[in-house]
Parts: C-alpha cells; sequence; structure tokens
C-alpha cells in the first residue's frame, strides 16, 4: 500500500503541473532525441542513442513517482488547523538554546519541503521531535552535530 501524503492545496498544483510538464514537454523531447539517434545508424556503438534511453528510463520512473504521490495525496483544510500543538501546516518559532538562536519552520509534506523558504518536512529531525508539543516546551532534538534543545515560542498558522 502506497503511503499517503498530506499536502495543500497548493503543493498539489505544484505536484500536477511538474506531471504536466514531464508528459508534454520533456517526454516528447527526449522521444526525438531517441529518434535522432536512432537515424544516425549502428545503435550498438551510439552513446547518444544509450543516453537517451538512459534519460526516458529516469522520465518514466519521475513520472510515475508522481503519479503515484497524487494519487495518495490528501489535501488539508487549512481553516481547520489547530495551533495548541505543533501539526503539519504550523509554522513554528523555535529558540535554540544552546547560542539563542530564533527560526521559524513551516512543517509541510516531504513533497513541499524547500528550507530556502522555511519550509521543513515533516519527516525532518526538527519536524518530528516538535510535533505534538506546545508553546513553551523545551525539546531535545537529534540533528547531526548532536542532542540541541529547542524553546517553541510561537505556533501560528
Amino acid at each position: 500500500m502506497a503511503k499517503v501524503s498530506y499536502v495543500t492545496e497548493e503543493g498539489l498544483n505544484k505536484l500536477r503541473e511538474e506531471l504536466k510538464h514531464l508528459e508534454t514537454v520533456e517526454r516528447p523531447r527526449i522521444k526525438k532525441q531517441i529518434a535522432d539517434a536512432r537515424d544516425k545508424g549502428d545503435l550498438s556503438e551510439n552513446a547518444e542513442y544509450d543516453a537517451a534511453k538512459e534519460e526516458q528510463g529516469y522520465l518514466e520512473m519521475r513520472i510515475q513517482k508522481l503519479k503515484s504521490t497524487i494519487a495518495n495525496s490528501r489535501v488539508i483544510d487549512e481553516s481547520r488547523i489547530d495551533t495548541s500543538t505543533v501539526q503539519i501546516l504550523n509554522t513554528v518559532k523555535i529558540k535554540n538554546k544552546k547560542n539563542n538562536a530564533v527560526m521559524e519552520y513551516t512543517i509541510v509534506s516531504e513533497s513541499e519541503a524547500d528550507l530556502k523558504q522555511g519550509k521543513i518536512s515533516v519527516n525532518s529531525p526538527i519536524a518530528k521531535g516538535l510535533l505534538g508539543k506546545e508553546v513553551g516546551d523545551v525539546v531535545d532534538i537529534e540533528v547531526p552535530n548532536g542532542i540541541i534543545p529547542f524553546e517553541i515560542m510561537d505556533i501560528s498558522v
């Protein structure tokens, strides 16, 4: 059974757009590359053909993965999100108790994670450590550099 992925409406639309792009732009482009390489003659020694076929395999895997993710996605109703405890789609302001650095992250599905935008995956160590906690809680979270205590300062939508 495939894993259910909880996403925002925006996240689901991005997945659908990427799938459409892969199917309508990338697939025909690779198909043309294969045809061009095939026209050049002997396929047994044709590196262009081999590279195009390999790229086609990766593309088809990505398309299937996207289709599966979309099929198993459940859109979260953002109007019903509770902020009494940390959960997916909450924006959480936390303070590193070791160096007093304050950070703010939005906890999102794996497919929507983008650290540059402050969106971390619900499956990341920080998000896992914060889930279910309340404002004022101090949580010890294991990260690659060791265990860091974080204080939850605010939870919002």
